[in-house]
């Protein structure tokens, strides 16, 4: 398998960099297609779900994305291969379970391109880029799902779109979300306003790990609702250029506010943050993640000074996926229990943040 303990060092490429990246950490953009021809995986079978697999991957292997695109049988991967991809968010949660026929292709060697087949929907196409790139994300997606649909007959009506098995998703079948680190604005208590003033937009707020998933270590993923009666245009530009930018803006509003008007209690809270991480002997994932939060944002303000020389903000996201129970086991090359974990997660960001 090519998620080794080499990829688990190596972190993925699409949290390191980009536009805004003190705010802004990943763009995605992800679209839903079923084939025509075949039921709703709801109630398909394991045969019918076999021939869509076929299917796209004769489709993939006739296009230039077969360069640089491995191809994975779900049921067949261990429990720890498919915990490590979905921490990577190279597969959802939803295509890790079970034993019945899904397939999976990453584009490598950047991880910055998915496909999931026999996901909720017959394929989930998703591309991922550092930053705010949602144009960049847009027009990977766009350029994929044109090579795709040029020899699979897509579900699509006239009159309502692509047709998708949950009804947010039919028309477009397009989702373009971002990954936001809001510190600030949780220190400082505005963090609900802004959740409600984004679904008040028609914005889902989810959190590290998107749909179901709660906001760990000030990680938000914020991304559009609806798709019915929607051109993709319309959602782009809301999302990149109005509404990101205004969020990006609160938050280094309250970063500010903290250093002009809270700076001893800013100082006091992201240094404990990074006592902590250097001496525990014992830490959980949200603790980790938690003051790995605190310590990133002191990075961007220069808050640390000597107390962490060379610690850059991008080694500290990539440290806040390593900390993970698949990324951990696969550094430690060993199965290990909640114990052990938690003994050898300390020991590894001990060693980080040296």
């Amino acid at each position: 398998m090519p998620w080794s303990a080499c990829s688990a060092r190596r972190g993925a490429c699409w949290l390191a960099g980009g536009a805004d990246a003190d705010v802004v950490v990943s763009s995605r953009v992800r679209l839903a297609r079923n084939l025509c021809g075949y039921p709703f995986l709801s109630r398909a079978t394991p045969g019918q779900r076999q021939e869509v697999i076929a299917a796209v991957r004769a489709r993939l292997a006739s296009t230039p994305l077969a360069q640089g695109l491995l191809w994975v049988d779900v049921q067949e991967l261990s429990t720890l291969d498919r915990l490590l991809l979905v921490e990577r968010h190279l597969m959802s949660k939803e295509l890790a379970k079970g034993d019945l026929p899904r397939g999976l292709a990453v584009g490598l060697p950047d991880e910055q391109m998915t496909i999931m087949v026999n996901e909720e929907d017959h394929l989930r196409v998703q591309v991922l880029r550092p930053g705010l790139a949602l144009h960049e994300a847009w027009q990977g997606a766009s350029d994929i799902d044109d090579q795709l649909e040029g020899g699979l007959d897509m579900a699509f009506s006239p009159r309502f779109g692509y047709l998708t098995a949950c009804p947010t998703n039919v028309g477009t079948g397009v989702r373009m979300s971002v990954m936001l680190h809001l510190p600030a604005l949780r220190l400082t208590g505005e963090i609900d306003k802004v959740k409600r003033a984004a679904a008040d937009m028609g914005m889902s707020v989810r959190g590290f790990y998107g749909e179901g998933s709660e906001a760990t270590g000030d990680f938000f993923q914020l991304s559009n609702q609806r798709t019915l009666g929607r051109a993709e245009q319309v959602i782009l530009r809301e999302l990149a250029s109005e509404i990101i930018p205004k969020v990006a803006e609160y938050e280094r509003a309250a970063r500010q506010a903290l250093l002009s008007r809270r700076a001893r209690f800013l100082e006091d809270t992201i240094c404990r943050a990074l006592g902590l991480l250097r001496h525990a002997r014992l830490l959980t994932p949200q603790e980790a993640m938690g003051n790995l939060s605190l310590v990133r944002l002191g990075t961007l303000l220069g808050v640390l000074g000597g107390e962490a020389p060379g610690l850059e903000p991008h080694a500290v996201t990539q440290l806040l996926v390593q900390v993970q129970q698949g990324h951990l086991q696969k550094l430690a090359d060993r199965p290990m229990d909640q114990q052990q974990r938690r003994e050898f997660r300390a020991e590894l960001v001990r060693g980080r943040l040296k």
